[in-house]
């Protein structure tokens, strides 16, 4: 009989070494079980905390369990310290992230200890949003120049008298605390603490018909039951971006991309080159991730169904 574990390790555990927010990762002394083991039929995974990242693994750990015979655990870790853990071989590969040039060239190009897999097939775009219903009353809110007229709109106990520009959580890659200084926009960035935590707020104020201006990204599925619009920021360049501090561009469209563990690429046999070939549509990620946010499944039956339903997309990640 294989055993199956599915074991989801909290960022928060003492036991990683993790801190949360954007601290850094002490994963030198403390790693998952069943991470980089010599070869043995076991895979570790990291998933960041919002549902689409679930939903990749998911799918993949289903995969790897049903039909290819691996043991599966799944370690949540924070944006960053995932790439420390996935340098060390703590983890043994990111299915989703949405582009950190540094840890890039840190661990890719100079350290070589990360190999680059290929895209997951879904690109990511962050931005600021407004509902939908907002826009039907005020068309040009949608213009970035025309925020400060209706700052008052978006007032709310947290934020100060000021106009609240909702964040989901502080380890996300996010540019909106420079952005509202340098636009000179009156508002003020409110972190929510999660992405649930976020959408609770968001369908909140939707049900009340209230306003808000929150960052959020697509792909994402909530967009199916809170029709939302984008604000238009001034608009995105090459290098717009490079310094941080100084930034006034929006978010750029970013192919979202997967990365193993540099021997694991090398040494990690089936479950390597499956989690290489493992490509698959917005549309995909989104159907899993509905079934696991609105119709509360586990992430396992969410795979399950979704596995069951496409098998022309999966079956050619295993030949």
């Amino acid at each position: 009989m294989r055993i199956r574990l599915r074991t989801t390790i909290p960022v928060a555990l003492a036991v990683l070494g993790l801190t949360t927010g954007c601290g850094a990762a002490d994963m030198t002394k403390q790693a998952s079980p069943f991470a980089h083991n010599g070869g043995g039929k076991s895979v570790t995974l990291s998933v960041q905390s919002w549902v689409g990242a679930e939903s990749n693994v998911a799918v993949a750990q289903y995969l790897l369990e049903h039909k290819l015979g691996y043991r599966v655990d799944t370690v949540q870790v924070d944006e960053v310290p995932a790439w420390d853990a996935l340098s060390q071989g703590r983890v043994d590969a990111i299915l989703e992230d949405w582009g950190h040039p540094d840890q890039e060239k840190r661990y890719v190009e100079d350290k070589k200890t990360i190999a680059r897999a290929g895209d997951l097939g879904v690109t990511g775009h962050i931005g600021w949003f407004v509902p939908t219903y907002l826009v039907k009353q005020h068309p040009d809110i949608t213009d970035w120049h025309n925020l400060n007229k209706y700052a008052s709109l978006f007032r709310t106990a947290e934020s100060g008298g000021k106009g609240q520009l909702m964040d989901g959580s502080p380890s996300y890659v996010t540019n909106d605390k420079a952005l509202v200084k340098n636009l000179k926009l009156n508002y003020k960035v409110v972190f929510a603490g999660s992405e649930a935590a976020q959408i609770t707020q968001i369908k909140q104020f939707a049900r009340e018909k209230k306003p808000f201006l929150t960052y959020w990204y697509s792909p994402q599925w909530l967009f199916k039951k809170v029709p939302m619009t984008e604000v238009k920021l001034p608009p995105y360049k090459d290098g717009c971006d490079a310094d941080a501090a100084k930034i006034t561009c929006a978010y750029p469209q970013t192919p979202l991309q997967k990365y193993l563990n540099a021997d694991f690429a090398k040494s990690g046999g089936k479950a390597a080159d499956f989690l290489k070939k493992f490509h698959w549509t917005t549309d995909d990620q989104n159907e899993v991730s509905l079934l696991i946010a609105q119709d509360k499944l586990s992430p396992d039956e969410a795979a399950k169904k979704w596995v069951d339903s496409h098998p022309s997309t999966w079956k050619q990640w295993l030949s």
